[in-house]
């Protein structure tokens, strides 16, 4: 048995390998729940943009940023649903612990595709509404801030802060 009793994990709950699964499996779906919110209304207002009046005055710069950007949402929602649909498909085959990290993977993707969909969002519309040389330069602080907030900040408090085993 070693150190951890029968059902005590190195998290120091009391739970099987099963529970744990589940207990992971419903916490990523709540955030899958929260991100899909986002990625839904940016997505479908992305969709609407080519129907406006003004789509075709843009600029052909600008329409190539516009369908690249619409291209990454597309890859963003088929990530984060993907999570869903992968659990669904293997449902029922004992794996569970081995979903829960497939789908993880998927969701991680969908949020790195996210970051990449609102960098090209911000650059399109910053691009319309200023003409200004600082465009870049506003989407790239932007872009190092979400870094910031959504990947590097988790990772420090991960190093700083994991038990050292």
């Amino acid at each position: 048995m070693g150190a951890l009793g029968p059902r005590q994990t190195s998290s120091g709950r009391d739970e099987s390998p099963e529970e744990r699964a589940d207990r992971r499996w419903i916490e990523l779906l709540q955030e899958v729940r929260v991100i899909q919110t986002g990625v839904q209304i940016l997505f479908g207002f992305l969709l609407t943009v080519v129907f406006t009046p003004r789509f075709p005055t843009l600029s052909h710069t600008d329409q190539v940023i516009y369908v690249v950007t619409v291209l990454l949402g597309a890859a963003t929602t088929g990530a984060l649903i993907g999570t869903v649909t992968f659990h669904r498909l293997v449902t029922g085959h004992r794996l569970k612990p081995e979903t829960v990290v497939w789908a993880s993977r998927l969701a991680l993707i969908g949020t790195v595709l996210l970051l990449a969909t609102v960098a090209s969002a911000l650059l399109l519309i910053l691009r319309i509404a200023m003409y200004d040389a600082f465009v870049p330069w506003i989407v790239v602080g932007l872009l190092a801030w979400f870094v910031l907030c959504w990947f590097a900040l988790p990772a420090w408090v991960l190093h700083r802060y994991s038990s050292k085993d």
